[in-house]
């Protein structure tokens, strides 16, 4: 029995999740890349299985492990909202001519500058 499309692009995103995740807790990638040929071979392992109501369970059980590995912390791109650079250096904020000419002069009362 064939499946349908449906049922493939499914299977593709469970996969392409659990590789994310591996992601979120392996910093190396050498490390991630074993983590990743696991995975794969599970999948590989559930290739040819032919009857729904097996596939409706292992996917389920797919979801469960997936679920129980979620990250508390996940890694966010850095470039993304809340990722790891997003305001990291902010720019120094701009002084009008009033607030800087207010700073030296207080610099100078203070004899830190002459």
């Amino acid at each position: 029995m064939s499946f349908s499309a449906s049922h493939r692009i499914y299977v593709k995103s469970l996969y392409k999740r659990y590789l994310k995740q591996g992601l979120d807790w392996y910093i190396r990638r050498d490390l991630w890349r074993d983590y990743a040929i696991e995975i794969r071979a599970k999948f590989e392992a559930n290739r040819n299985i032919t009857n729904p109501r097996q596939l409706a369970k292992v996917l389920e059980q797919f979801e469960q492990k997936l679920a129980y590995r979620k990250h508390p912390d996940p890694y966010i791109p850095v470039l993304m909202p809340g990722g790891t650079k997003v305001e990291r250096n902010a720019p120094p904020p701009m002084f009008s001519a009033e607030e800087k000419k207010q700073v030296i002069d207080t610099l100078k009362a203070d004899k830190v500058i002459s």
